[in-house]
C-alpha cells in the first residue's frame, strides 16, 4: 500500500478515476468512427464485441491522457470488459498497461473470491506467471517432457505480469480460506488488496447490517478480520496490504470503522453519481489526511455529457474532436473532485 499512498502524497490528491465504459459513457461517436477500421479486420458476429473493445480502449487512453499528471490511480471494473469476451478482455489489460506506463498506480476492481485453491489461481492477477513458471520447472509434474524452447522462454517469464494490476479488490464471503491467497501474492509481489467490507449498494443492508450474537453488525466483524489479517504486512505509513472497501453513502459507520481499523487502507466508492460528498467521507481519513482513495467514475468518465461543444457538434465530429472532448471534460471533473476532497480532508 505504500506505493499508493506515496503516489497520493506525491499529488496532493487522494482520487481514483473509474474506468468503467459501456456504450451510452463511451459517445457513440467514438464507436462509429471505428467501425469502418474493424470491419475491414473481423468479419461476421466478432466484429460487434471488438469494435466496442477498440472503441474502450481509445475511450480509456484518452481518459488516462486527460488525468494522468495530477491523478494518483485509475480502477477498471473488470465486469465491462468481460462483458465483450476475449476482445474485452483484451482490452482491459492493454488498459491496465497503458495506465501503469503513464505513472499511474492501478487498482483492478474484480472482486475476486472463490474457495482456496480456486482463489489461488484468481491470485494471478497479483502474481503474474510466477506460480505456473515454478509449476512448469518442476520435472516431477511435468514428466520433464517440456522442449528446451519452452523451458528457455519459461527462465525469462518469472516476471511475466499478465494484468499489470497493483492491487485487487476481493470478495470475503467465503471465509478466511478464500482470501488467504490474495494476501500471500499480494505480500510476495509488493501488492495489495482491498476487501469487501461496507459497501454502497442499497441492499448491502440486507447481510451487512445483521446483528450477531455479540451485538456487532457483521460489516464490523468483518472489519475485525481485515484488520487481522493485514497485522504481518504493515508499511512505512503504518497501512496494511490488506485495504478495505467502505463506501460513500455510509459516512458515520466510515468514520467509526476508521477508529477500529487504524492499519487498514480504505477504498472508497459511492462518491458523486452515487450520492457520496467530501464531506461524507472526510471520517474515513485519518488525523494526518491519510489512510483512504476516493472513487469517481461516472461522474469523471461520463463529464462529456454536459459539455456545451458536444451539445453544438453532436453527430457532426471527428474521432479526434469527440476525444478532445471526452479529455477535456474529464480533466475539468477529476480537478474539481481533487479540489473537493483537499477541502473536505486536507484540513
Amino acid at each position: 500500500m505504500d506505493e499508493l499512498i506515496d503516489a497520493i502524497a506525491a499529488k496532493q490528491n487522494p482520487s481514483v478515476v473509474g474506468l468503467d465504459p459501456k456504450p451510452g459513457i463511451v459517445p457513440a461517436e467514438v464507436i462509429s468512427a471505428l467501425a469502418d477500421e474493424v470491419l475491414q479486420e473481423v468479419e461476421g458476429e466478432e466484429a460487434l464485441p471488438t469494435l466496442l473493445a477498440t472503441a474502450y480502449f481509445e475511450f480509456n487512453r484518452a481518459i488516462i491522457d486527460a488525468v494522468a499528471d495530477f491523478v494518483p490511480a485509475v480502477k477498471p471494473q473488470i465486469a465491462m470488459y468481460e462483458a465483450l469476451g476475449s476482445a474485452g478482455m483484451d482490452t482491459y489489460a492493454m488498459t491496465c498497461e497503458y495506465a501503469k506506463s503513464r505513472g499511474l498506480i492501478v487498482i483492478g476492481d474484480a472482486k475476486r473470491g472463490d474457495i482456496g485453491s480456486t482463489a489461488g489461481q484468481y491470485a494471478a492477477h497479483l502474481s503474474g506467471f510466477a506460480n505456473l513458471s515454478a509449476y512448469f520447472e518442476d520435472e516431477n509434474a511435468t514428466g520433464n517432457v517440456l522442449p528446451q524452447s519452452i523451458k528457455n522462454l519459461l527462465k525469462s517469464s518469472k516476471n511475466l505480469d499478465v494484468w499489470h494490476e497493483d492491487s485487487l479488490t476481493v470478495n470475503p464471503y467465503m471465509g478466511s480460506d478464500g482470501v488467504k491467497p490474495f494476501i500471500d501474492e499480494a505480500v510476495s509481489h509488493n501488492k495489495s488488496i482491498f476487501v469487501l467490507l461496507r459497501t454502497s449498494n442499497p441492499s448491502s443492508k440486507e447481510l451487512q447490517e445483521l446483528i450477531l450474537q455479540d451485538g456487532k453488525p457483521v460489516y464490523e466483524h468483518m472489519a475485525d478480520l481485515i484488520e487481522n489479517w493485514g497485522t504481518s504486512s504493515i508499511g512505512k505509513h503504518g497501512y496494511s496490504k490488506v485495504g478495505a472497501v467502505v463506501g460513500a453513502t455510509h459516512p458515520e459507520e466510515g468514520k467509526r470503522l476508521r477508529e477500529i481499523m487504524p492499519h487498514t487502507f480504505f477504498l472508497v466508492p459511492g462518491y458523486g453519481a452515487q450520492g457520496g460528498t467530501a464531506q461524507d467521507v472526510a471520517g474515513m481519513f485519518d488525523a494526518n489526511g491519510d489512510g483512504a482513495i476516493v472513487n469517481s467514475s461516472r461522474g469523471i468518465i461520463g463529464a462529456w455529457k454536459k459539455s456545451e461543444d458536444y451539445a453544438k457538434n453532436q453527430g457532426n465530429m471527428s474521432l479526434d474532436n469527440i476525444l478532445d472532448i471526452v479529455c477535456e471534460s474529464a480533466a475539468v471533473a477529476a480537478r474539481n473532485m481533487r479540489d473537493d476532497l483537499r477541502t473536505a480532508v486536507y484540513r
